[in-house]
């Protein structure tokens, strides 16, 4: 363990180092005056369990929008990664409502943890004790990495035929995925699988920002896996071993393989991106038959 903690801090005082030498960020000072004026109105209670709920709402449907708004362009159609399985409303409609579920009848009871968990720890809410930006990305790389190890093991096991059928079988209601199906599951599931996402908050957390900074890096990566769209500018694509929508959506079109939620590691480690492959040189064989 004192090894464990002594890498951390080492890492930290690296960040914390090149971070430094940055030029100071312009949008730091309406930062802090926005961040002590929600100290300033409201309680630490409020802000944890309301604040979290709002940030998550907001987060989850903005990220959503483009995803949604692009059904309605032909021009994108080209980038729909299952173009004969498009979107529909009646699809979207049922989606939203499992998520309304989902999001305050499930999320929210453990949302309501949040003021408890920064309380027994004594995680600060003040402006003098943020961490830099650089901290929190770091933080929230970790975050992923920890996820993702979580994810794919307990997602595997979902799979398993005597356990798929009565958990996991609803969030593959749609064969090709759209961003909002991102957290369309099984009530299980929600806590099965949202467990990986507190790990590394409890590892890493030591300060509230980073609980929000957190949740929106793993909704941002969730909803571009679910989008079903493969954009080729897509900023995410410069994440070592990110696994992308394309990725993902051969396993909702496949349901075996690629069970990971964001790299591509554990995957290849264990072979259960085999299929995935298989299918992808067949299809770029396809394509430069076309093209000769």
């Amino acid at each position: 363990m004192e090894s464990n903690s002594s890498i951390i801090t080492s890492a930290y005082l690296a960040v914390d180092y090149m971070d430094s030498l940055l030029p100071q960020n312009p949008l730091q000072e309406p930062f802090k005056n926005a961040w002590n004026y929600m100290l300033d109105n409201f309680t630490k209670f409020q802000i944890a369990t309301w604040g979290s709920l709002i940030v998550h709402e907001f987060v989850y449907f903005l990220f959503c929008l483009p995803g949604f708004v692009f059904q309605f362009i032909p021009a994108m159609q080209k980038y729909k990664i299952q173009p004969d399985k498009p979107e529909t409303l009646e699809k979207q409609w049922k989606c939203f409502k499992v998520l309304l579920f989902n999001h305050f009848c499930i999320q929210l009871p453990m949302i309501c943890g949040t003021f408890y968990f920064t309380e027994f720890f004594n995680i600060p809410y003040d402006w003098d004790s943020m961490p830099r930006w650089t901290i929190i990305a770091a933080q929230c790389f970790g975050c992923s990495v920890i996820e993702d190890m979580w994810h794919y093991f307990l997602h595997r096991l979902l799979h398993h035929k005597k356990i798929y059928k009565y958990i996991h079988k609803i969030h593959h209601d749609f064969t090709s995925p759209f961003g909002m199906q991102a957290e369309y599951a099984h009530p299980a599931e929600t806590v099965i699988l949202g467990a990986g996402f507190f790990i590394g908050i409890m590892i890493f957390c030591n300060h509230m920002i980073l609980l929000w900074a957190w949740v929106t890096v793993r909704l941002l990566e969730t909803i571009d896996v679910h989008s079903g769209y493969d954009i080729p500018l897509n900023p995410l694509h410069l994440v070592p071993f990110y696994a992308g929508a394309r990725y993902h959506d051969f396993h909702h079109m496949n349901f075996i393989g690629n069970y990971s939620s964001t790299f591509t590691w554990w995957d290849k480690l264990f072979g259960t991106d085999s299929q995935y492959l298989a299918h992808y040189e067949k299809v770029n064989a396809s394509l430069e038959k076309k093209n000769k």
